[in-house]
């Protein structure tokens, strides 16, 4: 299965400068690499980023003649076009600032935005209907990790999934080429704590049989880790089938620490 690793970006950096002194570096490192190993290029897994709202149409207009594609963080869910929503960018917005694909659900949207179920089905049918891939976000807090609650949460918030299916299930068919799933246990992300690889192993595997139970299609889900992942851990994560990449934070803002994950990845599926 073809690996991602995705770098979420968040509300970084904060100038049009930083972002393009960014873009230089890893746009320099991935040509070099590219220019190397032809062949290996062709293999390696997929790289995506995922810039704020404001800097998406300069980040995707620097990308478009490079392997990396480039994402938004959100879509309104109020329209998937135009309308009076104060603050909000629409998915129609977003596809035509050159993103390809989108973030929804991040739990710092669930938390601070307070963004429910129906919620969600709104943006990511919005998504779909603008031609955007989904990077569906998952996950649990520390006290549900604590009372054991992990797949219960994740259930829940994979039955976003299973509504929209059956609101639209002509999106089945093409579910694997449109939406990739990011497991991101709240208490991994930007804190140091990281669980086991087999318990995200396990994890993985639970959420890959639950969205086929959804679909009537043979084609598997991918699905992505998220949490405090970086340049040292991604080995031991990238060796596991179950995990399909990454998605990473912080260390995507280092051009270096982001090509490291990658390359653990691409090494795993060489």
């Amino acid at each position: 299965m073809q690996a991602w690793v995705i770098g979420n970006w968040k509300q970084n950096p904060a100038t049009n400068s930083a972002v393009n002194a960014l873009l230089d570096d890893l746009l320099t490192k991935v040509n070099t690499e590219e220019q190397a190993n032809s062949q290996a290029s062709k293999n390696r897994c997929k790289l995506m980023v995922a810039p704020s709202c404001v800097h998406l149409s300069t980040v995707s207009t620097r990308l478009a003649d490079s392997s990396i594609l480039c994402a938004a963080q959100d879509v309104s869910t109020y329209s998937a076009s135009t309308g009076a929503y104060t603050g909000d960018c629409s998915a129609q917005q977003v596809a035509d600032a050159g993103a390809t694909w989108t973030l929804l659900g991040h739990s710092e949207r669930r938390q601070y935005h307070k963004e429910s179920h129906d919620c969600l089905i709104s943006k990511l049918s919005h998504a779909f209907s603008q031609k955007l891939g989904v990077v569906f976000c998952i996950g649990e807090t520390q006290e549900q990790y604590d009372n054991g609650q992990t797949l219960d949460v994740i259930n829940e918030q994979l039955s976003v999934i299973k509504d929209l299916l059956t609101q639209q299930p002509e999106l089945a068919s093409s579910l694997s080429e449109r939406l990739l799933i990011a497991y991101e246990p709240v208490w991994a992300i930007g804190t140091g704590k990281v669980p086991t690889v087999a318990e995200v192993s396990e994890t993985h595997q639970h959420i890959k049989q639950t969205v086929a139970s959804f679909a009537d299609t043979t084609d598997t889900i991918t699905v992505l880790y998220g949490g405090s992942v970086n340049a040292d851990n991604a080995n031991s994560f990238a060796s596991d089938a179950m995990i399909d990449g990454a998605l990473v934070g912080g260390a995507s803002l280092k051009a270096e620490s982001f090509l490291a994950i990658a390359d653990a990845f691409n090494q795993a599926n060489a």
